[in-house]
């Protein structure tokens, strides 16, 4: 399969591995059976502040089976300059993130990960294409299935996302 084309016989997100912040091959299988909130994020955007958010979500709901998965991503502006160490440091320091981030990559373009490839394909009710910015989450129910997305502008602890994740918790 190409960088940045979806394959079609994809059935979940669980497909996909990636590489940890830490460097190790990590397959998303690991987290099947859990809620995800998967974002493509960066350390100096507009946005950024919404790691508080995020964090606070993970805390509140991690219990109940929501994993936020943070993949950064310099796609945009170049507002994700630092190496993995960097960011994971910058992550820590500055919001306390304790949900799993990954190593820096490619959410659009040529080079895009096939896991974005996915995600910017895959049917949902809300709607499909190119990450526009920074931020952007994808709400993954038990299955590994696409849910629901949401652009950068609507923040982690809106009605809109809190009342989604609690929908799939409880299904």
């Amino acid at each position: 399969m190409s960088l940045n084309t979806a394959d079609t016989t994809t059935d979940s997100v669980y497909e996909f591995k990636t590489t940890n912040i830490d460097g190790k091959e990590t397959s998303l299988n690991k987290y099947e059976g859990k809620v995800l909130l998967i974002v493509n994020t960066a350390s100096e955007c507009g946005y950024t502040p919404q790691y508080e958010g995020l964090q606070a979500l993970y805390e509140k709901y991690n219990d109940d089976g929501l994993v936020v998965l943070g993949f950064p991503a310099n796609n945009f502006g170049g507002q994700e300059p630092g190496t993995d160490e960097e960011i994971k440091q910058f992550c820590k320091v500055n919001y306390e993130v304790g949900f799993p981030m990954f190593s820096k990559i490619s959410v659009k373009g040529e080079d895009q990960h096939p896991l974005f490839s996915y995600l910017t394909t895959a049917d949902n009710p809300d709607f499909t294409g190119a990450i526009k910015w920074n931020f952007e989450k994808f709400l993954i129910n038990s299955n590994g299935k696409l849910v629901h997305r949401y652009r950068s502008g609507v923040k982690p602890q809106s009605d809109t996302i809190i009342d989604a994740i609690e929908k799939e918790l409880n299904s």
